[in-house]
């Protein structure tokens, strides 16, 4: 390899290694915190450097493919492919938002309990939605502000519960709630159903992910033991017919 190829194969290198690195995040909320009190827990913030981060990839790769042909012909190659690997690292979830995703999604069935508990207290829809935010914390708790306080204020449940469908199995809790909303009936039963599908469905996609793992364990062990039956097995057998027909 001459200078040009290593010094793209390390920019490539560097590329790679400022996309994956992971960004340091804030310590998260601790949950239930407050409970009982009236102390609201800051929202999480996390630092926006994923973009930045997207943008000095791509920009590596590219210097990285001019350095490898270069002249002019490959900074404008270098330049196509710089504006390529940025509109495909973009569609990449960054780890804070998939981070958020997950934190949200693990949350949703106590949050669903604990709705649940405060409505049989015989608390209205928008203060115990509103007192669930306090004591929870985390990503969630955001949007269960933004519904709460647009509930408060008059707001139409349709618009106030679409905050949480952006979540993992929220659209089972909003059309819960959506349907109790038009019909009177009681939601806390709802939620507390609600809730315990949402935990099944955890389990359930944790047994599955368990037995993909064992799957895939025994892949290589197949790669590897497959060939070598082959060669020590088959093909001395195969040598030794063919040799005593011809």
């Amino acid at each position: 390899m001459n200078r040009q190829e290593w010094a793209a194969g390390a920019l490539v290198a560097a590329a790679a290694l400022v996309v994956a690195l992971r960004a340091p995040g804030v310590r998260p909320s601790r949950r239930l915190r407050g409970l009982g009190g009236q102390v609201r827990p800051a929202a999480d913030r996390r630092p926006t450097w994923w973009p930045d981060r997207v943008r000095l990839g791509a920009g590596l790769a590219g210097v990285a493919v001019a350095v490898l042909l270069g002249g002019v012909s490959g900074c404008l190659v270098g330049a196509v492919a710089a504006l390529v690997a940025d509109r495909l690292l973009r569609r990449i979830e960054s780890p804070a938002a998939r981070d958020r995703r997950l934190r949200e999604a693990a949350d949703l069935p106590l949050a669903a309990d604990l709705l649940a508990a405060t409505l049989r207290a015989g608390a209205p829809v928008d203060r115990s939605v509103l007192e669930v935010a306090d004591a929870l914390g985390g990503p969630l708790a955001e949007r269960l502000h933004r519904i709460g306080r647009t509930l408060l204020l008059g707001g139409a449940p349709d618009e106030a519960w679409a905050h949480l469908g952006a979540i993992p199995g929220a659209d089972r809790l909003v059309a819960a709630a959506l349907r109790t909303s038009r019909s009177g009936a009681a939601l806390a039963g709802a939620l507390t159903r609600v809730a315990d599908d949402l935990r099944a469905d955890r389990s359930i996609a944790a047994e599955v992910s368990a037995r993909r793992a064992g799957v895939l364990i025994v892949l290589p062990l197949g790669l590897c033991f497959l060939p070598a039956f082959i060669l020590a097995g088959l093909v001395p057998v195969i040598v030794a017919v063919l040799g005593d027909v011809l």
